[in-house]
């Protein structure tokens, strides 16, 4: 084993203990699983899942403890997995939301063709009729033509007072559903001591998440369990992403909740006071004081994860 490889487990660990955390703890943190940690600070990445798990673990587990896991990753190039193997692109590929984004784009063009070809044939159809009409009354006798005429105009006007009707009922429609159109809310589903889960209603078809903190605070957020972001905000640095339309979930992971803010599609997103709220007004009067001390532990804690359902 070579010594850049002790070097990159013992800075791990060594990081660790002087944050005073256990491996539990870091497990209940990041969310990966304690065999890995270990495997990691012993150098035994043949036992993580894959080469894009050893790196992206790595990254974590510095972040979580203060260091700089880009730089780690740098330093230690050498002692871990290629990122050239096909393992490796096809995961980045399958995480990048700009690569699903482009074939969606494709997706969508396909659906509106599909949905403009029988509209199209409608109108032909439409306008061979009336053509044919039209050539047939114009053949016939002076009488005959007159009483087609006739008939083929109050066909027309029919059909046009039809058309009428349906552009009002559609414009009708149009404008009662532009003021129906409801406002984004946010509803408390579950809560635990690491936790809680909520609903979003309303939710735009790509949600725009804005991320900030008052204080130095870590914030991991995952999308149909891949990390899509991860880093440290502080009172003047933000950051800001778009969740992809086919997503119906995102987790958040905060490493000083109290102290990060989040606003969805414009609307700031309460996780920690409406949590303490719920659990208040759910209480029965002789345990209020007992309800409300647990809820405003669990809102304070500073390591938190929160997942937002998408409704």
């Amino acid at each position: 084993m070579s010594e850049n490889k002790i070097t990159l487990g013992k800075t791990l660990r060594d990081a660790r203990i002087a944050k005073g955390f256990t491996l539990d703890d870091l497990q209940q943190t990041t969310k990966i699983q304690k065999r890995y940690l270990i495997a990691i600070e012993d150098q035994n990445f043949d036992e993580l899942p894959g080469d894009f798990y050893v790196r992206a673990f790595i990254k974590q587990y510095a972040d979580m403890v203060d260091l700089d896991g880009a730089e780690l990753l740098k330093q230690f190039d050498s002692a871990l997995p290629s990122t050239q193997t096909q393992e490796y692109v096809d995961k980045v590929n399958e995480n990048n939301p700009e690569t699903r984004s482009q074939q969606r784009k494709v997706d969508d063009r396909y659906v509106k063709l599909r949905r403009t070809i029988p509209v199209i044939g409608i109108v032909i159809v439409v306008l061979v009729v009336l053509v044919g009409i039209w050539v047939a009354a114009s053949h016939n006798g002076s009488s005959t033509k007159k009483d087609n005429v006739d008939s083929s105009s109050v066909s027309v006007s029919g059909s046009s007072n039809k058309s009428s009707s349906s552009s009002k009922s559609s414009s009708t429609s149009s404008k009662s559903s532009s003021k129906k159109t409801k406002t984004p809310s946010f509803k408390q589903l579950s809560t635990t001591t690491s936790g809680s889960t909520w609903e979003m209603k309303n939710a735009s078809s790509k949600p725009k998440v804005a991320l900030s903190a008052s204080t130095s605070a870590w914030v991991s957020v995952s999308v149909a369990g891949a990390t899509t972001w991860q880093g440290t905000l502080s009172s003047s640095t933000s950051h800001t992403m778009t969740i992809p339309s086919s997503a119906t979930s995102v987790t958040f992971k905060f490493g000083n909740a109290p102290a990060t803010k989040i606003r969805v599609d414009g609307k700031t997103f309460d996780f920690t006071s409406a949590t303490a709220t719920s659990s208040a007004t759910s209480s029965s009067s002789s345990d209020t004081t007992t309800t409300t001390t647990s809820s405003s532990s669990t809102t304070t804690s500073q390591v938190q994860t929160v997942t937002l359902e998408f409704k």
